[in-house]
């Protein structure tokens, strides 16, 4: 893949005079030059050696020139494996290349153990998605790591007569990427996880809870609330899984972990978290 200077500015957010005034001052990038009109044109690689000097520059707060020099210290291929497949994945996520993303997933999938190919490299994918791509491209992109999420979920056996969680978004509530990643966590600690996924009703929660009887309900606030619907979302909620412990998580649920705690419910970051929260419980059960 080739790519000229405009499109080199819109994957990477460089603008054209900025990435010809670094290609003058420090020799970084170093286009080619097209046959016939002299187009300065950029390869796969150099777009993501630009993406990643603009993140060490706009993230880690490194000055253009030390970026630059990090970047062409580590080339693409000596970096650690996670950071070299997540450097392939973004260049493809901002072209909407189907094909090669799915190809970056697969040799992910093959490289990776299970609890690095999840925590490491597929969730930070989703949580960096808005940070680096327009919301065409995030729904693309977002849909493929979501789905490699699932099949991670259905391929984890769970112990038959392990505990068992049931996992859902509230309403209006779409981004099931966390949720997921709780999943496989909690089957690869041997309990068992019904997934009920994302904007899930209050009714669908009750149903669930009277079918499956889980010993705990979790739910993921993403989406960012104002206090009140927070709260009457959550309310619902607790009166649909009553009398079952449901434990919250999240970042709008971080917003308002006092309304979280005053309404009865628990707040976990993790599922070690959640797994001590249901530790707790029992044994506050099984006192005399």
């Amino acid at each position: 893949m080739m790519v000229r200077i405009r499109t080199m500015a819109r994957l990477t957010g460089i603008r054209e005079a900025t990435l010809r005034a670094w290609e003058r001052r420090y020799g970084f990038p170093r286009p080619s030059r097209s046959e016939g009109n002299n187009y300065r044109v950029y390869s796969r690689e150099e777009v993501e050696s630009v993406r990643r000097v603009a993140r060490l520059v706009q993230m880690d707060g490194l000055a253009v020139s030390d970026a630059i020099a990090q970047v062409s210290h580590a080339p693409l291929d000596g970096l650690p494996g996670v950071d070299r497949l997540t450097a392939r994945f973004w260049p493809a996520a901002r072209l909407m290349d189907t094909e090669e993303m799915s190809r970056v997933l697969s040799n992910a999938r093959d490289a990776l153990d299970v609890d690095t190919y999840c925590d490491g490299f597929l969730l930070p994918l989703l949580r960096e998605m808005s940070s680096w791509l327009d919301v065409a491209r995030e729904h693309l992109a977002s849909s493929l790591v979501r789905h490699r999420l699932w099949q991670v979920l259905l391929s984890v056996e769970s112990l038959a007569l392990g505990p068992r969680a049931l996992l859902a978004c509230p309403p209006g509530d779409f981004h099931e990427g966390g949720l997921l990643g709780l999943g496989v966590q909690l089957k690869r600690k041997g309990w068992r996880v019904t997934m009920l996924g994302a904007d899930t009703p209050a009714d669908a929660l009750r149903a669930a809870c009277a079918q499956v009887s889980p010993d705990v309900v979790a739910l993921s606030f993403v989406q960012g609330r104002e206090r009140a619907e927070f709260q009457s979302l959550l309310e619902e909620a607790l009166r649909a899984c009553s009398p079952l412990p449901v434990v919250v998580g999240g970042p709008a649920a971080r917003a308002h972990l006092m309304t979280t705690f005053n309404m009865g419910a628990q707040y976990a970051e993790s599922a070690e978290e959640l797994i001590a929260l249901w530790n707790q419980a029992r044994s506050a059960q099984n006192r005399p």
